[in-house]
């Protein structure tokens, strides 16, 4: 039997590659010289396209694709993913949400603990020889702070456990008000970040949640207010971001994810209140290979003409 063909869109995971190779004939879009030549030789051999959060399918790539039958992600994030052109031509779409979830929550709280302890400072204190000098300044406690939290699906639930554990009050915006919690609720994300000292972007990127953190609501975050970020960088309006962290209009900030990543804003560089990941929220051993398994998966349940395991479309 002719293996399916599989389009992958760009280096993701060497197993996930290597599992692909072994089940498919695995296509790799980013070695090929000439695109326009590899989609006029392989559009209609491709029937399914695997993308993550850097490349996915969008409406080009599906529109270029006439034979894709279905799209998995290697991601809980569909952003990247033109959903609406999928519904259209009736392409599957499935992702990798639950896996991760532990490893994003866990990076959230890290994050806010590198911020207010100062950790990256106290790091680069002890390295530069400075504490032969005196000791280092004091810092921030995170046990017993006021956490908001924008999106309250599995990431904004394990980081709320989370941050619960440290006896910290916790509070929340979403589309609408969960059941089963007694988290308190703001139907609006200003009322939010006016009422928390610790505001946590873990909400999914549509159209409704770009640019979520505007001036506004950093504003209403206040000057003490510290905000983490490890949903997607458009989340945040990140001039406003860059602006209100100069003028100290903002304590600080643990970002994990950025506007036009790899591309990070200068600005943010050279401040010591700023904790800089790089998209490494789901980056662990054991998660990445969760997650290829789980597309590998859900690829041969389809191909199998078995229900997929974690359908999106």
């Amino acid at each position: 039997m002719e293996k399916p063909v599989l389009l992958m869109t760009n280096p993701m995971s060497e197993y996930l590659e290597h599992e692909l190779s072994t089940r498919f004939t695995l296509l790799k879009l980013w070695t090929q010289s000439s695109k326009p030549e590899f989609f006029q030789q392989n559009s209609s051999l491709v029937k399914a396209v695997v993308g993550d959060t850097k490349c996915g399918a969008d409406a080009e790539m599906i529109e270029s694709l006439p034979g894709l039958e279905i799209v998995a992600s290697y991601s809980v994030g569909l952003d990247k993913i033109d959903l609406d052109k999928c519904r259209e031509k009736s392409i599957r779409v499935t992702n990798t949400p639950d896996v991760l979830t532990d490893d994003v929550a866990d990076l959230a709280i890290g994050l806010i603990m590198a911020v207010l302890r100062r950790v990256c400072v106290c790091d680069g204190f002890v390295r530069s020889g400075k504490w032969k000098d005196g000791d280092f300044g004091l810092a921030t406690k995170f046990s017993g702070k006021s956490v908001g939290i924008v999106g309250l699906g599995r990431i904004g639930s394990a980081i709320a456990k989370r941050a619960e554990a440290f006896g910290c009050p916790i509070s929340y915006h979403s589309r609408s008000q969960k059941p089963h919690t007694d988290y308190k609720y703001y139907s609006n994300i200003v009322e939010l970040a006016t009422n928390c000292q610790i505001l946590v972007v873990a909400c999914a990127l549509v159209e409704d949640t770009h640019h979520i953190v505007n001036q506004i609501v950093i504003d209403a975050l206040g000057p003490n207010g510290i905000l983490i970020n490890i949903g997607r960088g458009a989340h945040i309006d990140e001039p406003e971001l860059v602006s209100a962290l100069l003028e100290g209009r903002l304590a600080g900030a643990g970002l994990d994810v950025y506007e036009n990543e790899p591309e990070v804003p200068k600005q943010l560089l050279g401040l010591d209140n700023v904790v800089l990941l790089p998209h490494v929220g789901s980056d662990t051993e054991e998660t990445s290979k969760a997650m290829a398994d789980l597309v590998i998966r859900n690829l041969e349940a389809y191909f199998g003409n078995k229900p997929l395991l974690t359908p999106v479309l």
